[in-house]
């Protein structure tokens, strides 16, 4: 059996051109506590984005594969690993909780095997493809933990999603409508908004034609201090920058700003009498934890929800899908295939 596989490795910080396809990589090897698993499937986030350009006060140790979400088979168990069996099908919780983030401070997901520790492991049940559970974690988690495990939302909630189209918002959309809600899709293309729409959303809006806040204010009414008359009940801002004081204006008396990630800036203008007068809550959410995903495999086999999936493509390809991701040229998620 070959001791060397593919893999897509970063050797050094800057832009895509510094992503490698390789054939001898090193094949990873079981340790105590660890198995191998045979990679299935592994998704894009725009956090590899970050990782392949390079972020201030993290020091990635270089040569690294990239990819942070992946499913796949258990190959080869190390000692002292009980409850697993070569064969399992198992998603990977990213985060290895001794040195941090898969594809970034260790081998991620973007090659044909990975060295995973038992704790990381999470079962998946029939009914759940490697494709879709490769897509949860970072994107559908985040969303699940910010809507459900916070319970910010409830049936009839008016609720406005910037970023709609990328993975978390994607997620928010979904699980908004599953949970009852109103849901505005704000999206920067008309082939996106069509998509939005037909996954479920509401409302859908170009914020590039159309001031998002405005448009809120015009559609519900504008937000009264002393009744809980116009605005929208929840905002989604995972961008920050210049959406941030807008998103405040138009929000109801009592409305709720929820914030999992800053894409476009995390440190915007603000203006603090919008949220003194409208009372309004600022709720942050951070990551996930293995029962979001737990919960989000048992809403696939059940049939409740379907992860967005845009492009299924072969590890030869798998650094252009992260260009789709860097250039917002999707719809949910990009998986690839190693």
């Amino acid at each position: 059996m070959s001791e060397t596989m593919r893999a897509l490795l970063l050797r050094q910080h800057g832009g895509l051109e510094n992503l490698e396809l390789v054939t001898d990589h090193p094949k990873p090897k079981a340790k105590p506590g660890s198995v191998v698993i045979r990679v299935r499937a592994s998704s894009f986030n725009y956090h590899d984005v970050f990782t392949v350009k390079g972020m201030p006060g993290i020091k990635v140790p270089l040569p690294v594969v990239i990819g942070l979400d992946m499913a796949g088979e258990i190959t080869e168990i190390g000692e002292g690993v009980s409850g697993w069996k070569v064969g399992s099908r198992v998603l990977v919780n990213p985060l290895n909780k001794k040195k941090g983030l898969m594809g970034e401070m260790l081998d991620g997901g973007m090659a044909e095997y990975c060295l995973v520790e038992a704790d990381q492991l999470i079962a998946m049940p029939d009914g759940v493809a490697f494709e879709e559970a490769a897509s949860l974690p970072v994107a559908y988690g985040t969303a699940h933990r910010m809507l459900i495990t916070h319970n910010t939302i409830k049936k009839g909630d008016r609720v406005l999603v910037l970023g709609a189209s990328g993975g978390v918002g994607t997620g928010c959309v979904i699980l908004g409508k599953l949970l009852g809600a109103e849901v505005i899709a704000c999206a920067s293309s008309a082939e996106k908004l069509e998509k939005l729409k037909a996954m479920g959303a509401d409302e859908a809006i170009n914020y590039k034609e159309v001031d998002f806040s405005k448009w809120a204010i015009e559609k519900y009414g504008k937000p009264q201090r002393r009744t809980y008359e116009g605005g929208v009940d929840v905002v989604i801002n995972f961008t920050g920058g210049d959406t941030w004081v807008p998103s405040l204006r138009c929000l109801k008396r009592g409305g709720s700003l929820l914030v999992c990630g800053a894409t476009a800036g995390h440190d915007p203008k603000e203006d603090l009498r919008y949220i003194w007068s409208f009372e309004l809550k600022v709720i942050g959410s951070n990551s996930f934890y293995e029962d979001n995903l737990t919960d989000l495999m048992k809403m696939i086999a059940e049939k409740k929800i379907a992860p967005v999936i845009d492009a299924v493509l072969p590890l030869e390809k798998a650094a252009e899908g992260l260009r789709l991701i860097r250039d917002r040229e999707v719809i949910g998620k990009v998986v690839v295939t190693p």
